[in-house]
């Protein structure tokens, strides 16, 4: 897709998915916004490397926890561009456990980067596409948020309200021009998933028809498209990229 004059704003991008949605609507023109949590020196040496690749791009330390932080980063952005077109609620974290054994600030952790990060960066960066009459808000699901998975209850319910709040707020704005979609990922190629142990890797896989893992190029080539103004007509929609996981 070939985007000209917009500025996109990505949450948890300094590495894996985001970082590879960021590349890809970066190298369509768009000027793009890093946004994570790491150490400012980290998430500089990824924009520079974005800037490398010829990519007008910045980075923003600030956590989707934080409103006030999330505030005054979206103040930034609009100082320095303008304007905010596209926002993809990206960051998420995961704390693993059997639900008997899950501590509860394990289970808050994980609501509050992937539900409250959301509705923090979506409240902040609204008004500004409501001002405009334009915008598009994508959030990152996930397949376990419409199937379940075992010792995953509070990341699939973390990322089974990211649905509800999408079909929600795609209502409410639609009218203004602004679209609201989730994207649903199964297994992903990611550093994360790399680690795991290679019997669960390959447990996994075997519930694939496919026989392989996605590549994060492949979600952000979806999410490029859900950005772009040839899907202007797609919203509240939940859009699967799984191999065959889950036939929704």
């Amino acid at each position: 897709m070939v985007f000209e004059n917009q500025v996109a704003l990505v949450t948890g991008a300094q590495r894996g998915i985001g970082l590879a949605i960021a590349k890809t609507l970066g190298k369509g023109g768009m000027k793009v916004v890093i946004n994570d949590i790491v150490a400012p020196e980290v998430i500089e040496k990824t924009v520079q490397e974005l800037q490398a690749e010829n990519i007008e791009a910045m980075g923003y330390v600030a956590s989707v926890t934080d409103r006030e932080q999330i505030r005054m980063m979206v103040e930034e952005i609009i100082e320095k561009w303008g304007q905010i077109d596209i926002l993809v609620n990206n960051a998420g974290v995961t704390r693993d456990s059997l639900f008997v054994r899950m501590k509860d600030e394990d289970w808050k952790a994980v609501l509050d980067v992937c539900v409250q990060g959301t509705y923090n960066c979506t409240k902040e960066v609204l008004r500004y596409m409501m001002k405009k009459r334009y915008g598009r808000i994508i959030n990152i699901s996930s397949v376990v948020g419409v199937m379940g998975n075992m010792g995953q209850v509070n990341y699939s319910t973390a990322k089974a309200a990211l649905l509800g709040f999408t079909k929600s707020l795609a209502r409410e704005v639609a009218h203004l021009g602004i679209t609201v979609n989730a994207i649903a990922p199964g297994f992903i190629n990611t550093e994360m998933t790399k680690k795991l142990p290679e019997e669960v890797r390959e447990l996994w896989l075997n519930q694939v028809p496919m026989k392989r893992w996605g590549e994060p190029e492949e979600v952000a080539q979806l999410v490029s498209f859900l950005a772009s103004k040839a899907a202007g007509y797609i919203t509240g929609q939940t859009i699967h990229i799984n191999g065959g996981l889950l036939m929704a």
